[in-house]
């Protein structure tokens, strides 16, 4: 029983690690579509 609880424990912590790593390339991307959209506007000005 000792074993599984460990075991769960770790994927768990495993599984939220790559989400958070996950997100942040996420939030990276969508910060570089902003910056292209600003630019393209700045320039059609």
């Amino acid at each position: 029983m000792a074993r599984l609880i460990a075991l769960l424990l770790i994927a768990g912590s495993a599984a939220s690690l790559s989400a958070c790593n996950t997100v942040a390339g996420a939030g990276e991307d969508i910060s570089k579509g902003g910056n292209a959209i600003s630019n393209s506007a700045e320039k059609a000005k």
